[in-house]
């Protein structure tokens, strides 16, 4: 039995081996693409042509007697390796003028990831930190774009201070909260401004079906270039006012990340034994546990700045405080009817949006349950 198991081992091995040439061979033909997108300024990211390229092979899979579902995560593993190789050889660049790119900032992470990309473009790049701000004037002189990313803290006392800009360079900052840097760089600057938001952090290996939000603030026109570099890149560019950006944020950003350091606060005073807790914890609980985890492994000034960045984010967390405490007192009082009148009742509020969830997120599982050791 030993020897016949042997055997069969041994040509699953071959057809590994003929999986992974395949694989090469489709990552040498990206390579081949990322140069001919590059070329002719196609963004790296085309969701028509992913979404119907799915579709084809999940077909297909079906007609082989394959599990559709199988083939579509092996498909998105390898576009996920597909856009590194597309950038590699750089994007075209959509500016045509003159004038370098500023990142102030541009020593801190977000800032290097930038700085990056626009170099594959071939933009002139310059960078401005505490210790070369004194060389603001000299280096913002010939500017294209001016971006501000610096701790939000310190983001509209830095606009504030910005020497005279050229008259056609765009002021943007990256900055998770918007009005407030808006308003400052519309103080400031007489020439197109922008808000920027990248919704994501410095540690992404592309901008593939990263979102950056957009707030206009003045010459739209004149900044489009831009926004039209960002998209060769792969980035969705999502466009909302400044006061719909922050109450959003209220919710995604500031809510959001107060609960996750407030369980693990009360993880820790509760003494909780986490290797027994990630021992025993099932895809879906060892996934919040890894979010939990993820913001302690962070910055601590950064996320008291991003939930004490306004009086709204406070408010809004003392109403959960609030509603915390009313569903407490359906506990206490045991009452289960309420709890699920509750329940029902938010499930209505989701709508389709709780069966969509439970699909995206069982691809989620799927990975936290592969990558467990």
């Amino acid at each position: 039995m030993t020897m016949e198991l042997d055997v069969l081992r041994d040509k699953i091995d071959e057809v590994d081996k003929s999986i992974l040439s395949l694989i090469t061979t489709r990552l040498a033909l990206v390579t081949q693409v990322g140069e001919v997108k590059s070329q002719y300024g196609i963004p790296i990211y085309d969701p028509k042509r992913e979404s119907d390229m799915l579709a084809k092979r999940r077909h297909d899979a079906e007609l082989a007697g394959v599990s559709p579902n199988l083939i579509e995560d092996i498909l998105r593993r390898l576009m996920r390796e597909s856009y590194n190789s597309e950038n590699a050889k750089g994007f075209k660049k959509i500016y045509t003028g003159q004038g370098s790119i500023v990142i102030i900032g541009g020593n801190g992470q977000m800032g290097r990831l930038f700085s990056r990309l626009f170099l594959l473009s071939g933009y002139d790049v310059k960078t401005l930190g505490s210790k070369t701000m004194h060389q603001a004037a000299d280096v913002i002189a010939n500017a294209a774009a001016v971006i501000v990313t610096v701790p939000i803290n310190k983001t509209v006392d830095l606009i504030r201070q910005l020497p005279p800009l050229p008259k056609e360079c765009i002021l943007t900052d990256f900055t998770s909260i918007k009005q407030q840097p808006l308003q400052a760089m519309l103080n400031q600057h007489n020439g197109p401004v922008v808000g920027l938001h990248p919704m994501f952090g410095p540690d992404v290996p592309n901008l593939a079906k990263q979102i950056i939000v957009y707030c206009d603030g003045r010459e739209s026109e004149k900044y489009q270039w831009l926004i039209e570099q960002m998209k060769i890149w792969g980035a969705n560019l999502f466009p909302i006012a400044a006061s719909e950006h922050d109450k959003c944020m209220s919710f995604i950003q500031a809510l959001r990340h107060f609960t996750s350091f407030t369980y693990g606060v009360n993880l820790q005073k509760e003494h909780a034994n986490l290797e027994q807790l990630v021992a025993l914890s099932s895809p879906i609980y060892r996934l919040e546990l890894m979010m939990v985890g993820r913001l302690f492994a962070q910055d601590a000034q950064l996320y008291a700045d991003i939930i004490m960045s306004s009086t709204d984010n406070i408010e809004l967390i003392k109403r959960y405080y609030e509603c915390f405490g009313q569903m407490i007192r359906l506990l206490e009082q045991g009452d289960k009817a309420g709890f699920i009148d509750e329940f029902q009742q938010v499930t209505w509020w989701f709508g389709e949006y709780a069966q969509r969830f439970i699909k995206e997120s069982q691809t989620l599982l799927k990975l936290a349950n592969d990558n467990r050791v």
